[in-house]
């Protein structure tokens, strides 16, 4: 692991414990160089997964992505980090268990959105503005109608 101070590829792992919800390990590691200290977390990974953009370009799957744009979504509201981490674990678990390696994004985009409908309703609409790109006052009425329309 490289040291994020000085860049030195040779570092020691201090301490090691599983997460709090066993997801990940969490690792307190010393550079030898530095002595510089800093904590890594690592995950299980059943397989390497790639994303079908709209486009048709593939590109890596990557879950701080999907997870920064749930907390942009979630900014200011009423939801712990921990909360959507344990969300983003499960889209992930969910898309890995799929059995593909290439995913279209627009599965992922509707994980995503069937996940912040039922977390936060104000979330759901900030996503599915961006997600469905709204570019008029009447996409939103539409997609708020049709929430309604299901509550009903």
């Amino acid at each position: 692991m490289r040291c994020p101070f000085c860049g030195n590829d040779d570092t020691q792992v201090k301490d090691s414990r599983p997460t709090e919800d066993n997801t990940a390990i969490r690792r307190r590691r010393q550079c030898t160089n530095c002595a510089g200290r800093f904590t890594t977390f690592e995950r299980i990974q059943l397989r390497e997964l790639s994303v079908i953009k709209s486009n048709g370009q593939r590109v890596p799957f990557e879950r701080e992505k999907m997870a920064r744009s749930m907390q942009i979504a979630l900014r200011k509201r009423p939801v712990e980090p921990d909360r959507i981490d344990h969300i983003v674990t499960g889209i992930v678990r969910r898309l890995e268990s799929l059995g593909e390696t290439e995913i279209p994004s627009t599965v992922i985009g509707e994980m995503v959105m069937e996940a912040l409908s039922g977390l936060d309703q104000v979330a759901y609409v900030r996503f599915a503005s961006v997600y469905r790109n709204f570019g008029e006052k009447k996409d939103f009425e539409e997609f708020i109608g049709g929430l309604a329309d299901e509550r009903d």
